[in-house]
C-alpha cells in the first residue's frame, strides 16, 4: 500500500509549511515513530515522524520550498517492490496535490506525520531512533565547517546541538549576546533574543522574499487592522522596582520575569484586560498568560507565553523565562508555549525607546507596551525636586470589549505595585 505524506498542521494558524531538511532519502527504510521530515511552520522548526513503517519511494516537495498544509510531500511505500508504482503515480501528479491513484495501488489518504516529541537529555549529543538531533542551522554549519555532530555535546534543550555548539567546536564561536539582564538601575527588561541582528546585505532595487515567520507576522498584523483600539499612557517610578532587582537577580531572576509578574498579579484584579472579544460577547480567559515579544534574527518576530504566571514565584517564572528564550533561540517552542498568551507585554525601552504604540495581537485583548526608564527630575508634594527613574508605559487594547476607565484603572494598580509594594513580587 502507498501512503501519502502529508505538509502537517502545526499550529492554528498555520496555512503553509517550508521543507527545512528531508532525513530521509528516497528509498530508505523508515520505521513507524521516525522522523522523516523537519518543517519549518510559521513560528517554529518542528521534527515531523512518520505513521507508517516502510520506504520512502519519492519525495513531491524537495527541500526549501513550501507547501499548503494537506498537500502531499512525500509518498511512502509499505515494500520496496510498490517504490516504482509510487514514483509513477509522483510523476503524474501536481505537485500542490496528491496523484490519482493508480489502479493497483490506491493510496490511504491518512496524514503520516505529526510533530515528534523532543529527545531526552543525554550526556552527549541526544538522539532520537539512532539519530543525533541538531537543529537545521547546525546540520548547515556542520557541513560548511567540515564538523562531525557524532562527537558533539549538545547544549540546547534537553541535549540537542545548536549552531553556537557547531561554531565552537570549528573554532568559530562567537560571543554570545546578552538575552537579559537590563542595565542594573533601569527598568528596561530584554524581550529580545539577541542584540538587533544586522541586516543582511541588499542589492538596491532587490525584491527579498518575506521568510515563514515574517509571513505569519504579516497575516496577522492584517487581522489586527478590523480591531478598534484605543492607546492609554502611564508614568511608573521604578526605584523600588530597580532595588528589588539589584538585590535578587543574582538568584537568576530577570528584569523581564519581574514585570511580567508585576502585570499578573495586577491583572488578578481586571480579568476583563486579559480577555477577548468574540461574536457572542466577552470571554474571559481561565489563565493569565503572559505573552512576550522576542525579535527573532532574520526577521519577525514571536511571543513565548509564561503560562499562569501570576500563581509562581519570581525564581520559577525567571526559570521558564529563560528555558522559553533558549528555545526560541533554537527555534524548538511547541506551538501552545507561542501562541497561548492572554495578555502581551512589548518592550523597546532597552533601545532607548520612551515610548511607543504596541499593535494589538489578534484574538487578544490588550497589550502594553514599555519604554526606557530614565532618570527624571520632579518636584514631590511639597514642592522640592528630586530626581526619580521613571518608565512610559502604553497599554493598547480592543475597544469593543474595554473602556478608557478599564485600562486606566489597570495602569492605576499596576504604578502602585511597582512604586510601593515591588517586595511583595518576591512572595
Amino acid at each position: 500500500m502507498i501512503h501519502e505524506v502529508f505538509m502537517p498542521a502545526l499550529s492554528s494558524t498555520m496555512t503553509e509549511g517550508k521543507i527545512v531538511s528531508w532525513e530521509k532519502s528516497p528509498g530508505d527504510k523508515v520505521q513507524k515513530g521516525e522522523t522523516v521530515v523537519v518543517v519549518e511552520s510559521d513560528k517554529a522548526d518542528m521534527d515531523v515522524e512518520s505513521f507508517y513503517e516502510g520506504y520512502l519511494a519519492t519525495i513531491v516537495v524537495p527541500a526549501g520550498e513550501a507547501a499548503a498544509v494537506g498537500s502531499t510531500i512525500a509518498l511512502l511505500a509499505e515494500t520496496q517492490e510498490e517504490i516504482e508504482v509510487a514514483k509513477q503515480q509522483a510523476s503524474a501528479s501536481s505537485p500542490a496535490k496528491a496523484a490519482t491513484p493508480a489502479p493497483q495501488k490506491a493510496p490511504e489518504p491518512v496524514a503520516a506525520a505529526q510533530p515528534a516529541p523532543v529527545a531526552a537529555a543525554a550526556p552527549q549529543a541526544a538522539t532520537q531512533n539512532g539519530r543525533i538531533v541538531a537543529s537545521p542551522r547546525a546540520k548547515k554549519l556542520a557541513k560548511e565547517f567540515g564538523v562531525e555532530l557524532q562527537g558533539l555535546q549538545g547544549t540546547g534543550p534537553h541535549g540537542r546541538i545548536v549552531a553556537e555548539d557547531v561554531e565552537a567546536a570549528a573554532g568559530k564561536a562567537k560571543a554570545p549576546a546578552p538575552v537579559a539582564a537590563p542595565a542594573p538601575v533601569a527598568a528596561t527588561p530584554a524581550t529580545q533574543v539577541k542584540a538587533t541582528p544586522a541586516p543582511a546585505p541588499v542589492t538596491p532595487g532587490q525584491v527579498v522574499p518575506f521568510n515563514t515567520l515574517q509571513n505569519a507576522v504579516v497575516r496577522n498584523m492584517v487581522a489586527s487592522l478590523e480591531v478598534p483600539t484605543f492607546h492609554v499612557g502611564y508614568t511608573i517610578t521604578t526605584d523600588g522596582l530597580d532595588k528589588l532587582y539589584k538585590q535578587i537577580k543574582s538568584k537568576g531572576v530577570t528584569m523581564t520575569a519581574l514585570l511580567a509578574k508585576a502585570v499578573a498579579v495586577t491583572l488578578q484584579k481586571h480579568p476583563l484586560l486579559y480577555a477577548s472579544y468574540t461574536e457572542q460577547g466577552v470571554h474571559y480567559n481561565s489563565g493569565i498568560n503572559i505573552a512576550v515579544a522576542v525579535a527573532m534574527e532574520g526577521g519577525g518576530l514571536i511571543t513565548p507565553v509564561l503560562q499562569n504566571a501570576d500563581q509562581l514565584d519570581i525564581y520559577s517564572l525567571s526559570r521558564n523565562w529563560k528555558d522559553l528564550v533558549d528555545r526560541a533561540r533554537a527555534k524548538q517552542l511547541q506551538p501552545a508555549e507561542y501562541s497561548t498568551g492572554t495578555f502581551t507585554l512589548s518592550n523597546l525601552g532597552m533601545f532607548g525607546v520612551d515610548r511607543f504604540d504596541a499593535i494589538l495581537p489578534p484574538g487578544q485583548g490588550s497589550i502594553l507596551a514599555i519604554g526606557a526608564s530614565r532618570p527624571t527630575v520632579i518636584a514631590n508634594e511639597d514642592g522640592m525636586l528630586g530626581v526619580r527613574r521613571q518608565m512610559q508605559v502604553n497599554i493598547t487594547c480592543d475597544h469593543r470589549i474595554i473602556y478608557g476607565a478599564d485600562a486606566a484603572a489597570f495602569l492605576q494598580d499596576l504604578a502602585k505595585l511597582i512604586e510601593s509594594n515591588a517586595q511583595s513580587l518576591t512572595l
